[in-house]
């Protein structure tokens, strides 16, 4: 809708890259605050984690993306640097972030699903902002609808496609379903039954929420593995939930032996 916030001379600030800014300043502080208080974990350790979960989520990210299209990255690497500050691929980051948060935590000799659950939280705050900065930037829209739904998008600096069309607001869509997996793991917070619970909540839920608006997603350059029928982020979807599912059980069962 908006994809450049505002332009003083020849700088320009994305709203894309703000809305990530964004989340990532809300994610800190509230990693930092929470931690100190339940966890006795210094905001300056924090702080090196933050920086460490960006570089990782930003490499992540972006080779995740490159394989959407390996023959158009890969075999003309110039390519790679063509729009460097976008186009990232969420899961991408994601499992790079997790061994790197996951090594960090054991190098500090902190208890890794405690700390699990927290990022949870965290994650789902730093996703909503990228999310809607997604929105702003037209990237990752949806496909044509007559649904009172519809978003029309005419800037023509956005990234949607096709403009001035009706388009299901995919990215408001997954704004709207972490929205309710944050809510979730607030409402579990008091009660979970184990040490890493909420994490694997956030992770299944998020997955199949992915896995249905994926259905409406419009921008066909992330990739298929199945054309037309089931893309990238849904193979490495249901991946990641059956995984989880059978994580989570193990977990469930070891706890319940305590």
């Amino acid at each position: 809708m908006h994809p450049e916030l505002f332009t003083i001379g020849s700088f320009t600030v994305h709203t894309y890259g703000f809305m990530i800014m964004i989340g990532a300043t809300l994610g800190y502080f509230y990693m930092s605050t929470v931690v100190k208080k339940e966890l006795g974990i210094p905001p300056e350790k924090i702080q090196n984690l933050a920086i460490l979960i960006i570089v990782a989520a930003f490499v992540g990210g972006k080779v995740f993306f490159y394989f959407e299209d390996p023959g158009y990255y890969f075999g003309t690497p110039s390519n790679m640097f063509k729009g460097f500050r976008t186009g990232f691929v969420f899961y991408g980051s994601l499992l790079f972030a997790i061994p790197t948060v996951i090594w960090y935590f054991r190098k500090n000799n902190w208890e890794v699903f405690p700390m699990l659950d927290r990022i949870a939280i965290t994650g789902c705050i730093i996703h909503i902002c990228g999310r809607l900065g997604c929105f702003f930037a037209g990237c990752c829209h949806g496909l044509p609808t007559d649904s009172f739904l519809g978003i029309t998008f005419s800037d023509p600096v956005s990234q949607a496609e096709p403009l001035h069309t009706a388009l299901h607001p995919t990215q408001l869509y997954e704004v709207t379903w972490i929205a309710i997996i944050l809510v979730t793991l607030f409402m579990f917070k008091r009660h979970k039954r184990f040490e890493g619970q909420l994490f694997f909540i956030y992770i299944i839920m998020y997955s199949v929420g992915r896995s249905i608006i994926e259905i409406f997603r419009g921008d066909v350059r992330r990739g298929f593995i199945i054309d037309g029928i089931l893309s990238h982020s849904q193979a490495i979807s249901l991946v990641i939930i059956a995984v989880t599912i059978g994580a989570m059980v193990w977990f469930r069962k070891k706890a319940g032996k305590r």
